[in-house]
């Protein structure tokens, strides 16, 4: 079983107009607070990422924000999260979201939300990481995604075994019971130990 002591959360800056994703937003952080799940994400107070430090700080949970300092100007930084991270751009936040973390998972967003996931999926495609990375489906949100990936599978493009790397679910609590089950894959021929 994996432990789940830390989850990276990538999600979108704005609110979108759905409220069921929303919802779940907070209720992901309720069920991260009930699990003693630290919360790392991507520092804003706003938007779904928001909603989701908010009810895990309001759930007295434990929430760490991660940020490049150009995007202090751009976006609204939460300044009472129990740490604030600021790294020297985009890409050392990735490094350092993947090192604090011991899984990730993605709700609804925007292009950054789809950059993140499938970074970090791609770094477990490679062997770079072992970590579960779960897709919550919230309201049918990731439907076409998902066909998408099913398209590349179909088309060769995919492997079925990489796409059994990430974890899809509507359910909270299935997913992160997924997650928690999820073995570390063989690594790819073309990778060592010593190379990870």
């Amino acid at each position: 079983m994996q432990e789940l002591n830390k989850i990276c959360v990538f999600c979108g800056s704005s609110e979108g107009n759905d409220s069921e994703i929303y919802q779940a937003a907070l209720s992901l952080g309720k069920a991260f607070v009930e699990n003693n799940i630290t919360l790392v994400y991507g520092a804003a107070k706003i938007g779904i990422m928001g909603a989701v430090a908010k009810s895990v700080l309001e759930g007295n949970g434990t929430v760490v924000g991660i940020i490049p300092g150009f995007l202090k100007k751009k976006e609204v930084v939460h300044l009472g999260l129990t740490e604030l991270i600021t790294t020297k751009n985009m890409h050392e936040r990735k490094m350092k979201m993947q090192e604090l973390s011991d899984g990730f998972i993605a709700l609804p967003g925007g292009f950054g939300t789809l950059e993140e996931l499938f970074e970090i999926i791609t770094w477990l495609q490679l062997g770079l990481h072992s970590k579960p990375i779960g897709l919550l489906n919230t309201n049918g949100f990731y439907d076409d995604l998902i066909k998408l990936i099913e398209n590349m599978v179909k088309k060769k493009f995919v492997s079925s075994e990489n796409y059994q790397l990430l974890l899809v679910d509507t359910q909270i609590d299935s997913l992160l019971e997924k997650m928690r089950r999820f073995k570390q894959p063989d690594l790819p021929n073309y990778v060592t130990s010593k190379d990870v």
